[in-house]
């Protein structure tokens, strides 16, 4: 199994900055696409940033210039800096990776999803 936890959340005044961190943990063989998701209250859970294996990344457009994905492969973790906080921003923020689990390779790339952190951002 693999297994994701967020940490970082907590609550920010408007134009403040957080920084979520995500590690991956369990029986990993190797892990392909690592994401942030943001669920706001009442609302359905979007895509807020994307980083691949290799590097490639890409964000929403409410993001881009405010937040910042990175990704630590040595430690299985990727990170989302935010800065220039909006109110906006609040929401459940989930980390997501798609991997393969060592004790089922032959099963391939398989979702995994974290518990979610909440961010909450004043104005």
């Amino acid at each position: 199994q693999v297994q994701l936890m967020e940490s970082g959340g907590g609550l920010v005044q408007a134009g403040g900055s957080l920084r979520l961190s995500c590690v991956a943990s369990g029986s990993i063989f190797s892990i392909n696409v690592m994401d942030w998701y943001r669920q706001a209250p009442g609302k359905q859970r979007k895509l807020v940033a994307t980083i691949t294996s290799g590097g490639s990344i890409t964000y929403a457009d409410s993001v881009k210039g405010r937040f910042t994905i990175s990704r630590d492969n040595a430690k299985n973790t990727v990170y989302l800096q935010m800065n220039s906080l909006k109110p906006e921003d609040t929401g459940v923020y989930y980390c997501y990776c798609n991997a393969v689990d060592r004790r089922i390779v032959r099963l391939g790339l398989r979702d995994y999803w974290g518990q979610g952190t909440r961010v909450t951002v004043s104005s």
